[in-house]
């Protein structure tokens, strides 16, 4: 099957005025354009890059969310709150809980939504700090990221919604209170004034900005970074420019898993630890809960004399958790057709990687870990061929941002509704707290991308 190639509309065609003006490709932008338009708005799309799609691209595990049909149909029973108490004990307690609500209660119904637009997340899968499985990704097994910013865009085009690309918004305009559109530069350097009632934010993090990490944690900006090179936290000044207040600005993830040996660094996601690899040192001794919380993991890691490590699988994992293909083709699986033939391919003892893993083996067996695992053990390391992956810790997402309320409106320093400004996905602060979770930012692109594009359109025909 030929890839989809999506063509951004010619800058000839930007019209001077939309009912809301999105700013940002992402999962998040997308979304919101698909839902005001649903409900008969007249939206555009802004993006900065030449590539669209943001972040949401990388993302590879999946989306949560809890009591689905999808759920039941694996014969899993979860729960709202439950899902609820998860994030908020793996923020650290320090979730806006009226975010957090919302968010849980509303993951469902947007699992509906998707498939509703031919878009079945039918498998399921569990990522740290999680303790049941509600991580939603398609039955292929593609990472999710790439699958859900392609299908967004099939729908965006046959909707006909205007998206450009390599257009930098240099700012918001208001109307005495009210926002009334945006400034925007072409890649030609040619300006171009937009008049629209509502603004959408979906701008993303901030990770790949080393100077305004610095600012807020000056003891990360030694990590390389996940993210593209567009995570630069462009929305946060256009919004403090009109008045927007900022929240958790120090809460910066570093995910534990990176492989960063080239010029690239790679995430790899939590999907395969939580379909049975296990992380060890380069003693070949494991270390770790590894499906803990990102920051626990991560604080192992650096604990470790060489502040790396490998994840170990095998090809049974594999038939799991197919983005280990991707990886192999990029070259960063290590194979062995045994234990003792891998050990000595990442310098680890023979003897004592064989012990771990054989020690791993009888943990998944009785349900028991000496290191508190208690998911992801559903299957044991016992199907050649073996295979490592070189990881170490790198930024990967920031959780504080612009500040807003569970209507994605933003909010001002005395917690005042900006009138005619939503943000929603990442360029946002507060849902996750302290950590967020693996397959949270999906849902949240989803979640609140939906509700944005709601809320826009209340607002303008209030």
């Amino acid at each position: 099957m030929a890839k989809y190639i999506f063509h951004p509309n010619d800058i000839k065609e930007l019209n001077d005025q939309y009912d809301v003006a999105i700013i940002g490709s992402g999962a998040t932008g997308l979304i919101s354009a698909i839902q005001a338009a649903e409900l008969g708005l007249k939206p555009v799309v802004l993006e900065k890059m030449d590539k669209l799609g943001g972040n949401s691209t990388r993302a590879s595990s999946g989306m949560n969310a809890a009591e689905t049909s999808v759920q039941l149909q694996h014969h899993v029973v979860d729960s709202f709150q439950d899902f609820y108490n998860d994030t908020y004990i793996g923020g650290g307690k320090q979730n806006n809980v009226d975010l957090l609500k919302y968010f849980t209660e509303h993951a469902a119904l947007t699992v509906d939504w998707l498939a509703q637009h031919d878009i079945k997340l039918d498998d399921l899968t569990i990522t740290g700090a999680m303790n049941t499985k509600r991580t939603h990704r398609p039955s292929s097994q593609a990472p999710i990221g790439a699958y859900l910013v392609t299908s967004f865009l099939q729908i965006i085009e046959k909707m006909g919604i205007e998206v450009y690309n390599n257009v930098d918004v240099e700012k918001i305009d208001k109307n005495d209170a009210d926002i009334s559109g945006v400034e925007v530069k072409d890649v030609d350097g040619n300006a171009h004034s937009i008049k629209s009632g509502a603004v959408i934010l979906a701008t993303g993090g901030f990770g790949a900005n080393k100077q305004l990490i610095g600012q807020y944690r000056d003891d990360l900006t030694h990590y390389r970074t996940t993210n593209q090179e567009g995570a630069t936290g462009d929305g946060l000044k256009l919004a403090t420019d009109v008045g927007a207040a900022l929240v958790d600005m120090d809460k910066i993830q570093v995910h534990p898993t990176v492989q960063q040996d080239n010029d690239h660094a790679f995430l790899i996601g939590e999907a395969i630890r939580g379909e049975g690899a296990i992380l060890v040192n380069t003693k070949g001794e494991r270390f770790v809960n590894e499906l803990d919380t990102r920051q626990k993991v991560t604080d192992a890691i650096n604990q470790q004399d060489t502040k790396h490590a490998y994840l170990i699988l095998d090809e049974e994992v594999v038939n799991h958790a197919q983005a280990v293909k991707f990886y192999d083709s990029m070259g960063m699986v290590i194979h062995g057709d045994t234990i003792e033939e891998l050990a000595g391919k990442i310098g680890a003892d023979e003897k004592t990687l064989a012990d771990t893993i054989a020690k791993w083996n009888q943990a998944v067996e009785s349900g028991k870990d000496d290191l508190g695992r208690t998911t992801g053990m559903s299957r044991q390391l016992t199907h050649p061929d073996y295979m490592a992956i070189h990881i170490a810790p790198a930024v990967h997402y920031t959780m504080g941002g612009i500040k807003i309320n569970h209507f994605t409106q933003v909010l001002d320093d005395n917690d005042d509704v900006i009138n005619g400004l939503f943000a929603a996905g990442e360029t946002s602060g507060g849902l996750h707290g302290n950590n967020r979770i693996g397959g949270n930012s999906i849902a949240e692109t989803v979640v609140f991308g939906r509700q944005a594009g709601q809320q826009v359109f209340k607002y303008l025909n209030k």
